[in-house]
């Protein structure tokens, strides 16, 4: 058990600062439907770090042959990876540690139930 905790604390440590940039960029391209077409089109940091999030580039100023995006891919592979496994063992610690098991049962089922309706109540009919 110490392990877990200790293997999830840092793995979540680790990739918090990526995930939050995900986080908040994902919120950027939501909330803003005008986007820059091409890398050399993005003027503001805002728009520079939407490229990030989808191309995996930082755009250059005014260059249209941009650079690879192979590395950054990397490393988003692995985050994806490891946090899914952070993810996991916060999960079997929720239950390890908690009498009530049926209230992790009841979040989980929120945790997916809920956006199921949010897209569904978002269908035109």
């Amino acid at each position: 058990m110490k392990l877990l905790r200790r293997v999830h604390l840092y793995l979540g440590c680790f990739f918090a600062p990526l995930l939050i940039f995900y986080i908040l960029s994902g919120w950027y391209q939501t909330v803003n439907p005008q986007r820059a077409k091409h890398p050399s089109e993005a003027e503001t940091l805002l728009q520079k770090l939407r490229f990030v999030h989808v191309e995996q580039i930082y755009p250059k100023e005014g260059e249209l042959k941009q650079g690879s995006p192979k590395l950054f891919q990397v490393l988003v592979i692995a985050m994806a990876i490891l946090a899914t496994l952070a993810i996991a063992i916060g999960v079997v610690l929720a239950f390890k540690s908690t009498r009530a098991q049926w209230q992790v049962w009841i979040a989980i089922t929120l945790g997916l139930v809920v956006p199921i309706v949010l897209l569904w109540l978002g269908q035109k009919r």
